[in-house]
């Protein structure tokens, strides 16, 4: 699924990472403990969260994750988003919960990868 399908399905604002748009996503999962993004196959996924911190842009980076969605309107500090962009990583956020952010990319055809997220 591209990240323009994705930012279309949530309703999402693209926070950084505009050009990436038609990137590619495989998979996508939903964590807030980022030992839990480590531990699963994240490659090329689009990673929903709530945690909002540099963190979760340092862990995507590590796990090689596509894209991160931040979730419940979650807008990250401007400094995260310079992190971001210095790791290229796409950065959106949308006002739906986690739950019906996963649901609703479920619905359109967005699978989880491992079932261990």
């Amino acid at each position: 699924m591209k990240l323009s399908e994705i930012k279309d399905i949530l309703n999402a604002e693209c926070l950084t990472g505009e050009e990436h748009m038609d990137r590619t996503v495989f998979g996508g999962g939903g964590a807030d403990l980022m030992d839990d993004i480590l531990s699963a196959v994240a490659k090329g996924s689009v990673l929903l969260t709530g945690l909002n911190s540099d963190q979760v842009v340092r862990t995507a980076r590590i796990a090689e994750v596509g894209a991160v969605v931040f979730v419940r309107g979650k807008r990250p500090k401007e400094s995260i988003l310079e992190l971001a962009r210095s790791y290229d990583l796409p950065i959106l956020m949308t006002d739906y919960s986690m739950f019906v952010s996963s649901g609703r990319l479920y619905m359109n055809g967005l699978r989880g990868l491992d079932g261990s997220w």
